[in-house]
């Protein structure tokens, strides 16, 4: 059955994807006591980046942001994948996004938040965050966006 946090996205027309396999020798996500971290999510849809390149140049801002989004859930499905429940979530600690950017490319923060946003609208006050938004010249795959949380978890 699914659980406050699953609701909402139904809610929201959107739903828990897979959790998207690693590219290398790593794991989505650890929990360490009563936080979870995720490795860096990209916006894969269907096992497949959806579109590549530098942000401000072959992907528009808008359609980054919306890619961020995509980010954040691949984030949740990794975080229910250690976590068991997403209803555990009492805090998203950390964001961090990581924005492939053409040259003279600078607002990153606007890309990023189609992330935090997104956090926002499905977990309510425990999706507000701290973060960083950070401008690189490529990624894995091109993927345009990359984003890593950080969860705090509570109950059992």
């Amino acid at each position: 059955m699914a659980g406050r946090v699953e609701a909402r996205l139904a809610e929201l027309g959107l739903t828990l994807p897979e959790v998207a396999r690693p590219l290398a020798s790593y794991v989505p996500a650890v929990l360490s006591g009563r936080y979870v971290y995720t490795a860096g999510q990209l916006p894969v849809v269907d096992g497949a980046l959806p579109v590549t390149g530098k942000v401000g140049a072959e992907v528009t801002p808008e359609a980054a942001g919306e890619l961020a989004a995509r980010c954040a859930l691949n984030g949740l499905a990794a975080i229910k994948s250690v976590a068991g429940d997403l209803d555990r979530v009492v805090r998203m600690v950390k964001v961090v996004g990581f924005v492939a950017s053409a040259p003279g490319f600078t607002a990153q923060p606007g890309v990023v938040n189609g992330a935090s946003e997104l956090l926002g609208e499905v977990l309510g006050e425990a999706g507000v965050h701290a973060r960083s938004a950070v401008g690189v010249t490529v990624l894995p795959l091109d993927a345009p966006v990359e984003i890593e949380f950080q969860a705090e978890l509570g109950g059992a």
